[in-house]
């Protein structure tokens, strides 16, 4: 498929993860894209190979891709991201919010400058991107497309990890009052809600077969999802055969939105 054949693409965390999966899916199917990191240049590198890689197995000389580092926290950055993609594009078509940050902290004891940091990157990270990106939009012809990277923590409370819970809760508002706002200029905005995915921020369970198995057996499916299921639903919502979805939150989750522990009848009523 090229259903992003003459188009450019942002995707925000790209140098590891869910990110760098959406990255050279977009570029497999025909997109120009902008890799945004914040810290990990080698990372980030790494993403351009394999989207560079993909360009040249397809056969597209003229795809383009960069490489631009970016705390998307910071206003003044945010902005010379976009200008630096649009130098180097011309346009911009689809913009993917996928950076962000989590640790944990019982709540009492959690420092306003880590809550700060987490609401930072990953709320007020989204909104400026957003900004920026429907700001373009609306300037010329053919809208555009916005997908969130979400959580299953939008709609399921995290004990410990409050700012982060926060946070994409904020993320599922964010995206349901720009998809209202814009639906009448053929701008879309959706989110992805990742369940327990395979990717480096989650390392302390995955190489742990005793933990990984306990994350495991909350999961309906029975297992973690991987980082490329999640870039096949973000490629979707991108696309036009989502064209008729906006304002929605699509959970991947393997089931955890499901209320798992009622698979099993503990109920004492009906």
């Amino acid at each position: 498929m090229d259903r992003f054949a003459g188009k450019s693409a942002l995707v925000t965390g790209a140098s590891t993860g869910i990110g760098r999966a959406i990255a050279v899916r977009l570029a497999q199917e025909g997109a120009n894209v902008a890799i945004n990191y914040n810290r990990s240049q080698g990372e980030a590198e790494k993403t351009a190979a394999s989207v560079r890689q993909v360009h040249e197995e397809k056969g597209r000389p003229d795809a383009k891709h960069i490489v631009i580092q970016t705390d998307v926290s910071q206003e003044d950055q945010v902005k010379a991201m976009f200008d630096q993609t649009l130098s180097a594009f011309g346009r911009l078509d689809v913009l993917i919010n996928n950076a962000g940050i989590l640790w944990s902290s019982p709540s009492h004891e959690l420092p306003a400058e880590d809550f700060d940091r987490i609401i930072g990157v990953n709320l007020r990270g989204a909104y400026l991107c957003c900004r920026e990106a429907i700001a373009h939009f609306l300037s010329r012809e053919g809208g555009g497309v916005i997908v969130n990277n979400s959580s299953v923590h939008e709609i399921i409370p995290k004990p410990a990890y409050l700012s982060y819970s926060i946070s994409k809760g904020g993320m599922e508002n964010l995206t349901k009052s720009l998809a209202l706002e814009y639906a009448d200029q053929n701008i879309r905005v959706n989110a992805v809600g990742p369940g327990a995915i395979e990717t480096p921020i989650n390392a302390s369970w995955i190489d742990d077969p005793e933990k990984r198995a306990g994350v495991e057996s909350h999961i309906p499916m029975g297992r973690a999802g991987m980082p490329e299921e999640m870039a096949a639903v973000f490629a979707f919502l991108a696309s036009q055969e989502s064209s008729y979805i906006t304002g929605q939150t699509i959970f991947a989750c393997g089931g955890l939105t499901l209320y798992p522990e009622f698979k099993t009848d503990w109920s004492t009523g009906n």
